[in-house]
């Protein structure tokens, strides 16, 4: 290998200019077995109440306590839940890679599982199994990398996005109605970045949570926010962007609003339930 090429893998990623802040980061330690591998996160609108999934398939809900600056300082969390599949009976290893997670209109939960991609629609907590669709415009994602990112619009709309895309080109975002998805827009693909999370702010933007590796740095992390006008990109800007190895491995994200109006977003990492790894929550202030 080149000294020119060895460069570029351990280069780190341009920094973009911010318009979000880093307001706090807090390790979540739990001390429940089927805590960690966070993979997706909601908040209620006043971004106490959560829910978090993991992805082998178990959710934990409960309330984060906040400090003076509007950053997680710490979490009560409830016993965990762990799904059934329509037949009752509690998921097997291949099909319980969750990704994606929204608080439904009905108080409810709807979570989007990977490798065998599908939404499934659950009661407030994940304790019942509702009804789930795996429409077929899943079926070409190549194995763990796809639906990763899941978020409802304000009108209840639900929408997916794989973790790459899967014919190469733009990232296409899925309006997803039952069996039923079409790539309703699409999302520029930059090569290094791989969609992790996703989520409609109180403004109506969509903010979009990015991953990146590189070798011997560590994992970095960027946020979109994507501005529509009736189903079209009309703004796409980077907004935050970390140095490789700041933070842990951020795959979710949650937007809502503080007392003054302001968009919060928090971000949770999946430690895949290694100990060198951590679960760390990162809160972060929209600026502009």
């Amino acid at each position: 290998m080149t000294l020119a090429v060895i460069a570029v893998l351990l280069a780190s990623p341009s920094p973009a200019p911010m318009r979000a802040e880093e307001v706090g980061a807090f390790v979540w330690h739990h001390d429940d077995p089927h805590f960690g591998g966070l993979s997706a996160i909601d908040l209620r609108p006043n971004g106490l109440g959560f829910i978090v999934v993991s992805d082998s398939a178990a959710f934990f809900s409960g309330r984060f306590t906040r400090g003076a600056g509007g950053a997680v300082t710490g979490a009560t969390v409830g016993e965990p839940v762990l799904p059934v599949s329509w037949h009752g009976t509690r998921l097997q290893d291949w099909m319980d890679d969750a990704e994606g997670v929204a608080f439904a209109p009905d108080g409810g939960i709807y979570v989007s599982y990977e490798s065998w991609d599908r939404i499934v629609h659950y009661g407030p907590g994940g304790k019942k199994w509702i009804a789930e669709a795996g429409p077929d415009a899943f079926a070409a994602f190549p194995m763990n990398q796809g639906i990763e990112a899941l978020a409802i619009d304000r009108a209840g709309r639900i929408f997916a996005i794989p973790e790459v895309p899967p014919q190469g080109g733009d990232t296409p975002v899925y309006l997803v109605k039952g069996k039923n998805a079409r790539a309703i827009f699409t999302l520029r693909h930059d090569r290094v970045w791989s969609s992790t999370g996703a989520d409609f702010g109180p403004d109506g933007r969509l903010y979009l949570l990015e991953r990146g590796f590189w070798p011997l740095l560590g994992f970095a992390s960027r946020v979109r926010q994507i501005t529509l006008d009736h189903d079209r990109v009309a703004a796409d800007v980077v907004i935050w962007q970390s140095e490789p190895g700041h933070h842990d491995n951020l795959e979710g994200i949650a937007a809502w609003e503080d007392a003054e109006g302001g968009v919060r977003l928090t971000m949770v990492s999946d430690d895949n339930f290694l100990p060198v790894q951590k679960s760390e929550i990162v809160d972060l202030r929209v600026t502009e």
